[in-house]
């Protein structure tokens, strides 16, 4: 069997390409944590992603319920939410190029009331 996870030099989160980490959220081993401000969630996300903007949550604010106690696989400016949630021991991995390499491997994006969203 082979990791999924992309490991960089030294200690601190694991990496995720776009593709496998539907995989990793879907099936309920993680949760799918967006970093984005307001305006760009709004514009367009993940389905079923948590919505925690990275400024808050570098800050020290706590996780949303559903993510508490879970694995996190975390999209856009991943890398620098992923690290502070390493700190915290949460389990973080860093879901690589983020909503626009996720749109371009053909994944959904969700806007307003479930339409087709953008990347904003």
């Amino acid at each position: 069997m082979f990791s999924l996870l992309r490991r960089g030099p030294g200690p601190g989160p694991g990496r995720l390409a776009p593709q496998p980490a539907p995989q990793r959220t879907s099936d309920g081993t993680a949760v799918l944590l967006d970093v984005r401000e307001a305006p760009e969630w709004s514009a367009g996300h993940a389905p079923g992603a948590l919505h925690l903007p990275l400024h808050p949550l570098a800050a020290g604010a706590p996780l949303p319920a559903a993510a508490q106690g879970r694995p996190a696989v975390t999209i856009c400016r991943s890398r620098q939410a992923a690290k502070p949630l390493a700190g915290r021991g949460v389990q973080a991995t860093d879901a690589t190029g983020g909503m626009t390499a996720r749109a371009r491997a053909g994944l959904p994006v969700i806007g307003p009331g479930g339409s087709n969203g953008v990347i904003a």
